[in-house]
């Protein structure tokens, strides 16, 4: 028998022993594992996790019960300091000793700390294990203010969990961007003003000499003499690979740290193997889980002799969240490795950026950046690998392709040995294998049975791709489920809230749901809550989106909007007044925005209850600017005014607009009336139209405007008025029931089986015999409205909740305001 000793039980120690279990018996090989922390191996990619959940159990890899049912000897609270290579024996600080026959280092590393005076204050932390988040938890509690030293990844993940604990967070970063080894300087640009529309403080080429304090940390003073004052300072300036023992033990180490190994991840000592980020291989240290997965592999193939049994190095793309924002970064980001052509796309008032980098002939896709929409990641990771062909025109692969197809291909156009799990070095093959061979039927089966997914998750939109494609070869249903936190449709979970009376997410996900939800399922519910019961959305406040929280859409800097409903854009002299009263005594920014309603902004949370309280008293209600609801109905004169309107637009527009006012849906929804065919009101850019003809109305639906718009079809025409609202209840609460989450009109009617046909016959033929079901759904919905705002006004509860700090009613300090042309704006340092 072979014994194998492992030192370290992090994730890829742990990784380590689950592979080499399931290709060798205890018989085989005997497995010690060291852990040096007091709990079993866990999830360090969703760290920040701890802080909502409060619980490592829900981090755990696997308990204890895991490694006695697999004979593995894992003894935690073990730290080894040394090792005997001669009597190849490894000893612990607590006087215990193993003998090897192979050693595995899988120690990780530790964050490094810069050489700062007075470093060793009280209030300054690390962010690396469950117990520096306990201690940061802990001193949180009694501060108001505290810091980020790093933006990098770990630094802006640390910055997400400060904002969690109600924390004013500000990162300061040496490099002149953030991410500097990820974005680029404009996606950079764009993911700062992200971050500081979301009230985080950024300070970029900044080097901290001093920590501030009179033995705990008050301030911190930078190299330039400017000071930033401080509660807390988190540091993330990255990581330090753990190679002391293997340096004390003589094995070769890089001039910068890391113990040297081969392609078969052997150190110096050919029985001693590095793996994961103490490892230095080709002088790179990995600082990602899939490379050390592989690594792993790679050393269990070595001792079974199963497999693939060198190392050849590692992809470093990577996608993630970064509160709330997405970013990723894959190839050749930055275009430095061979010549490339790059194309950019920057959209900022949609806050996104993408680059990709093609092969000078046009020919291949070399890398990318994208930075607030990663939806193509996946896709394009794809096409990058397998060096799949470019459509004729290359920025179809960022813009969206004008015909209708996936930009980067189809999902049936990988190969099968195109890799999709990096973490778990997964190929589509070995997916589509698992489900036609074993019958699997849904994605829980497909994670179980291959792992794919079950790493950082960056491939689980793909992994679900795959498993939907091959059901459909195969000539099954395929059911898109919410998430894997519920094995439902949307419109199945719909339903099942509907029928069952469920009205809070715990329960609902106690009686249909498993584990704890994440960020797709809570919101969706939220909303899905919202459309069936018409409640007030801040009742569900662990789950709705930050817009709903506070009723209003946060903007840069920190502040938010206040934007009453103008129902059609009619308004009175009389609260124009008092438009402008407000505005003047809280100080607002005033703009007339595209849907013919008025924006106040620069309003602070705590001032939002008092505005609306005079806007509701002059007879003003919210306008649900800031939910996935019915934002305007806009409209033109009309017949009213204009020679050439055929109909009284501005009448019928107030009319639907008051009618589907509060309306909550998987999108927001936004329509027009114009009263005539010249079109002044833009109907048919717009989730529904309607546009006046000499008999009565036509009535367009699903069409955008945006990014990517989509000009509304025509699903009647020259129908009465009566019979406009008939088809326009029947039309919303049919989309209410069966969109996916997110999903606009108009990618709703594309995705829909039969398209505009099978709506129409829906809607008005009534094919599915379920329209008076559908307007009677609706006039519930009409006859419960209540305005938000007057309900959060009148209730001291939930008026008691705006406020900037947890433990103070004082409005954030960190927000600054400048003047252009007469009104306020929101500043920032760059500025």
């Amino acid at each position: 028998m072979k014994k194998v000793v492992v030192i370290g039980n992090g994730m890829v120690g742990y990784k380590f022993c689950e592979k080499l279990r399931e290709k060798a018996t205890p018989s085989e090989i005997e497995i010690t594992v060291f852990g040096e922390e007091h709990i079993p191996a866990y999830d360090r990619v969703h760290l920040s996790e701890y802080f909502a959940e409060k619980s490592a159990d829900s981090l755990v890899m696997a308990g204890m019960d895991w490694y006695k049912a697999n004979e593995i000897d894992l003894r935690i609270g073990e730290l080894v300091t040394s090792i005997d290579r001669q009597a190849k024996i490894v000893r612990t600080m607590h006087g215990q000793e193993a003998s090897y026959d192979i050693l595995v280092i899988a120690t990780g590393s530790s964050a490094m700390i810069p050489p700062i005076q007075g470093v060793d204050k009280s209030g300054v932390f690390v962010y690396r294990t469950i117990e520096d988040l306990e201690n940061i938890i802990s001193y949180g509690a009694r501060i108001k203010k505290a810091s980020v030293l790093g933006g990098g990844l770990l630094g802006l993940e640390a910055a997400k969990a400060l904002i969690d604990m109600g924390l004013e967070a500000d990162v300061i970063e040496f490099a002149p961007r953030l991410m500097p080894r990820q974005l680029d300087d404009q996606g950079a640009q764009m993911l700062s003003e992200k971050l500081q529309a979301l009230g985080i403080g950024i300070h970029l080429s900044k080097s901290t000499s001093v920590i501030k304090g009179n033995g705990k940390i008050d301030a911190l003073e930078f190299s330039d003499g400017s000071i930033l004052e401080t509660d807390m300072l988190v540091i993330s300036c990255g990581i330090v690979p753990r190679d002391e023992l293997g340096r004390k033990a003589g094995l070769e180490v890089g001039p910068r740290g890391g113990l040297v190994v081969n392609d078969q991840m052997q150190t110096s000592d050919p029985d001693i193997y590095a793996i994961g980020e103490v490892a230095l291989h080709n002088n790179q240290i990995y600082g990602l889980v899939a490379p050390g997965y592989n690594m792993a592999e790679v050393v269990v193939n070595q001792l079974t002799g199963d497999g693939v049994s060198k190392f050849a190095g590692n992809d470093m793309s990577t996608k993630l969240k970064l509160i709330g924002i997405d970013v990723a970064s894959f190839g050749d980001a930055f275009g430095e490795r061979t010549a490339c052509l790059p194309i950019i796309y920057e959209n900022k008032s949609g806050g996104c950026y993408k680059r990709i980098n093609i092969s000078s002939d046009g020919k291949k896709l070399l890398g990318g950046i994208l930075v607030g929409d990663t939806s193509d990641y996946n896709m394009l990771c794809q096409v990058m690998q397998n060096g799949m062909a470019l459509p004729p025109q290359a920025e179809d692969l960022i813009l969206g392709s004008r015909g209708g197809d996936s930009p980067g291909g189809a999902i049936a156009d990988l190969p099968d040995e195109a890799q999709i799990c990096s973490c778990e070095n997964v190929a589509k093959g070995a997916i589509v294998n698992a489900v036609k061979e074993q019958g699997l039927e849904d994605l829980g089966q497909v994670r179980a049975c291959t792992k794919a997914g079950t790493g950082c998750g960056a491939c689980s939109p793909m992994v679900a791709d795959i498993f939907n494609e091959t059901l459909k070869s195969m000539g099954k249903t395929v059911r898109k489920v919410l998430c894997e936190h519920f094995d439902y449709t949307r419109q199945e979970l719909f339903d099942l809230i509907k029928v069952n009376g469920v009205k809070e997410y715990d329960e609902l996900l106690d009686r249909f749901g498993n584990g704890d939800g994440c960020e797709t399922c809570k919101p969706a519910v939220a909303s899905m809550f919202a459309s069936i019961w018409n409640d007030l959305i801040t009742k569900q406040e662990v789950i709705q989106d930050t817009n709903d929280k506070f009723l209003a859409n946060i903007q840069k800097g920190g502040s938010y909007s206040v934007i009453p409903r103008v129902p059609g854009g009619e308004i009175t002299p009389e609260k124009l007044v008092v438009l402008g009263q407000v505005a003047k005594k809280y100080d607002l920014y005033v703009k007339i925005t595209g849907g013919q309603r008025i924006d106040l902004l620069g309003a602070g949370i705590e001032q939002l209850p008092a505005i609306w309280e005079e806007l509701i008293e002059a007879g003003f209600e919210s306008g649900h600017a800031y939910g996935k609801a019915l934002r305007t109905v806009k409209s033109c004169v009309g017949s009213a005014w204009c020679r050439y309107g055929l109909h009284d637009s501005v009448s019928f527009a107030i009319e639907v607009e008051n009618r589907y006012k509060g309306l909550r849906a998987p999108h927001k929804i936004k329509g027009a009336v114009s009263g005539c065919r010249r079109e002044c009101a833009e109907a048919q850019s717009k989730d529904f139209g309607i546009i006046a003809t000499e008999k009565g109305w036509n009535l367009y639906v699903c069409g955008n405007g945006g990014a990517n718009p989509q000009h509304a079809k025509l699903l009647a025409t020259d129908i009465d008025s009566e019979s406009c609202i008939r088809y326009l209840d029947r039309f919303l609460m049919f989309y209410i029931k069966t969109a996916e989450p997110l999903n606009r009109t108009s990618t709703w009617l594309n995705k829909m089986e039969g398209g505009l046909d099978y709506l129409r016959d829906v809607v008005i033929n009534d094919s599915l015999g379920i329209g008076k079901q559908l307007e009677e759904e609706m006039e519930l919905m009409v006859n419960t409205y209540k305005c938000e705002w007057k309900e959060v006004v009148n209730d001291p509860v939930h008026r008691s909740k705006f406020r900037h700090f947890i433990n103070s009613d004082m409005p954030d300090p960190s927000q600054k305001f400048g003047l252009l042309r007469g009104q306020k704006i929101p500043v920032t340092e760059q500025k």
